[in-house]
């Protein structure tokens, strides 16, 4: 069975058509969530990008990877997709980026070339076309090579996608090239397709820039008349005083995520085409949310879900599979690693702290499954610079803050000691807040029993006894798959 992973970058949870969105048309994602199954409630478990992705790549929640920010170093003790991807036979390959900082301690020094952008490849990749974000040189020279006249910066590149064709966009070109790929192969293969659109700058490619009425835009939720300092500092970065901008930037990013569902559906053509639609697991998912101008706020980051909620689509083409199942239980991207591991056969993870969809995907809800979404943002990264922090100063450790997210209520607990619980029963848009003492205990006890149960247990599932028993915490080196299982 072949394995296609699909990320659209920043894409909200929300602006899916299926999913009952007024405005927005993905006629593809619709499609492959009538013949696959839809989680509804999916949620991203850090932002921005390298720390979502450590989370979607590893199964680890950021207390565990500290992927922080984006040029965190990424351990290379931990395990990830690709690696499992080797494991399971195949040469796992790259159309993309993984925004996944190198381990300094795997560098030949300050000199490295791999220490000087955080966009390198995440280890167990073959970066068949690599495609960081900041380098879009070879998009860039096939326009040129058609005629176009672009400027050498990347985002101005981006920024004029509405002055040409959408087949001429970084979302077509890149699928064109996954196509070309898939047309060579002669064996099961596993890539993943890590489309930066709908990333800013909120330009859309072609007829797509038009398709949406600025006019047309719903209102975003506004802010609270008191926000508190982090919101604060956030709006201060991240806002659109007018309300005109905000309705032109909605409908350029709903444009985005259209031509993205375009170009998807060239990719299922091509793979029905080549006899290997029915052939292929496919998941579609997203590093992290957008703000869209709600509580004042474009982009990612702080504690609104706007930021953390997004789509998750998969199609499993093996029998028994649900077909058109909407999941209303709660599912992160921490799942992700454990369903495709899963799926190619391999033991999951010991390192992992989601769990296999596996029994979702077949219409059955496992018991003791999650009763709440977890999500983590961490800003520390505004005060690492060239002075080395001593190791006894634990300010740094101060910028953070963890979300606790259930059906009626959410807790967002700072690191500094500071709280704030808002009442989601009574007003989903964040803007309630629970005064009641004994709510906002029960739900801190929530968090501390989440952080204890899922606190780095890389050996402390293992005795060292009779061989070693219990959970190893990777495939050991030399050992074979089988023996591994029998230790396990």
């Amino acid at each position: 069975m072949n394995f296609l992973v699909i990320t659209l970058d920043q894409w909200r949870g929300d602006a899916l058509g299926i999913a009952g969105h007024p405005i927005v048309k993905t006629p593809n994602l619709d499609r492959l969530a009538r013949i696959g199954v839809r989680c509804a409630r999916h949620y991203s478990q850090a932002a921005p990008c390298g720390p979502g992705r450590g989370s979607l790549y590893t199964g680890l929640y950021q207390m565990n990877h500290r992927v922080v920010a984006n040029g965190s170093p990424l351990d290379d003790r931990f395990d990830n997709i690709a690696r499992a991807a080797r494991r399971a036979g195949y040469a796992p390959a790259l159309f993309g980026y993984t925004d996944q900082a190198i381990d300094p301690r795997q560098t030949s020094g300050p000199d490295d070339p791999r220490l000087q952008t955080y966009e390198e490849v995440l280890p167990g990749f073959d970066d068949d076309f690599h495609l960081p974000s900041a380098r879009l040189e070879p998009w860039i020279g096939w326009l040129r090579g058609l005629g176009h006249d672009l400027p050498d910066d990347t985002f101005a590149a981006l920024a004029s996608e509405p002055e040409r064709p959408a087949e001429h966009s970084l979302s077509a070109w890149l699928v064109g090239r996954l196509i070309d790929w898939i047309g060579t192969r002669d064996r099961p293969w596993f890539a993943h397709l890590s489309q930066l659109r709908p990333h800013p700058p909120y330009a859309a490619a072609g007829h797509f820039a038009a398709m949406y009425d600025p006019g047309e835009m719903p209102d975003p939720i506004a802010p609270v008349a008191a926000p508190g300092r982090l919101h604060q500092r956030m709006m201060s970065h991240l806002a659109l005083a007018a309300p005109s901008a905000v309705r032109s930037l909605m409908a350029q990013y709903f444009g985005m995520v259209s031509e993205a569902d375009h170009a998807l559906g060239l990719l299922w053509a091509a793979l029905e085409a080549n006899r290997q639609w029915d052939d292929t697991f496919i998941l579609v998912t997203s590093d992290h949310g957008e703000q869209l101008g709600d509580h004042g706020l474009i982009q990612k980051g702080g504690f609104f879900e706007e930021s953390y909620r997004v789509p998750c689509l998969i199609r499993d083409p093996r029998p028994g599979a649900a077909r058109g199942l909407v999941v209303d239980a709660f599912t992160e991207n921490v799942d992700v690693f454990p369903t495709l591991a899963e799926a190619m056969g391999l033991p999951v993870p010991a390192q992992c702290d989601g769990a296999s969809l596996a029994p979702l995907l077949r219409g059955q809800t496992p018991p003791g499954w999650r009763t709440a979404a977890h999500w983590e943002f961490d800003w520390r990264a505004a005060g690492i610079g060239p002075e080395i922090p001593e190791p006894a100063d634990r300010r740094l450790e101060r910028r953070s803050l963890a979300v606790l997210r259930t059906t009626g209520a959410a807790l967002v607990q700072f690191a500094d000691g500071a709280s704030q619980v808002f009442d989601l029963a009574a007003d989903p848009t964040w803007r309630t807040e629970i005064t009641d003492p004994a709510q906002g205990l029960a739900l801190a006890q929530a968090m501390l029993a989440w952080r204890m149960q899922h606190q780095d247990r890389t050996l402390s599932g293992m005795l060292i006894e009779h061989g070693g028993l219990g959970r190893w915490p990777s495939m050991p080196k030399g050992w074979s798959a089988s023996r591994h299982k029998e230790c396990s």
